[in-house]
């Protein structure tokens, strides 16, 4: 489906390029979110002659972005989950995870606005990114363990993990796969559940939506 951008999308294009991504990226994302329209010629007349209106609306968007930004860059956030005494996770830490710590910690994110390149599967200080707007984005800090006291601790400096065995660390790996496995499942099922009721609440014509 071709579109045009009503902002900067990462990977994507600035605002007002017309740009051809999955339909399904689209109509779950890009148009239920107003972050772009079809780019047929009815829309890119729309886009033209609201142009500066946008532009206005962006900067807005951006300046409030920076004042969370300025607010959130560099807190540290704890997550208590179980791990072994290697500090492996019986699991991990997920985008979804770090949204809903920085969340109860009184700042409103979602789980598509955290950036990891990987799940954290280990106790100890990650961080991860933040984007709050297109052109804003900041870091925190996820400060895992197994108990407060071990987050204490870990901010402190302190390593609170000990080493194991070659043939225990193997025992360990397996047990850790089995977790690991159980918990992409529930977030796969997290995932579908929560397009599912985005497909439901967003319009049939995204059209007739950004005409309102």
């Amino acid at each position: 489906m071709e579109i045009v951008l009503l902002e900067r999308i990462a990977k994507l294009g600035q605002m007002g390029d017309v740009v051809k991504v999955k339909d399904g990226y689209a109509r779950n994302f890009l148009l239920p979110q107003g972050k772009a329209l079809r780019a047929n010629e009815r829309n890119l007349k729309i886009f033209e002659t609201q142009k500066a209106q946008i532009e206005t609306k962006n900067l807005e968007a951006k300046g409030e972005a920076e004042k969370v930004g300025e607010k959130l860059a560099g807190q540290t956030f704890i997550v208590i989950r179980q791990a072994g005494e290697t500090g492996h996770l019986y699991g991990s830490v997920s985008t979804r995870d770090i949204a809903e710590a920085a969340t109860d910690g009184g700042f409103t994110i979602t789980k598509d606005q955290v950036e990891l390149f990987a799940p954290i599967k280990t106790t100890g200080l990650n961080e991860a990114t933040i984007r709050l707007h297109p052109e804003v984005s900041v870091t925190i800090t996820m400060n895992v363990a197994r108990t407060e006291d071990e987050a204490a601790r870990q901010a402190r400096g302190e390593d609170v993990n000990i080493d194991l065995s070659d043939e225990e660390q193997d025992v360990l790996a397996m047990a850790e796969e089995v977790f690991e496995s159980e918990e992409l499942a529930q977030e796969a099922a997290a995932d579908l559940s929560d397009e599912g009721a985005s497909d439901k609440e967003a319009p049939a014509d995204e059209e007739e939506k950004s005409n309102a």
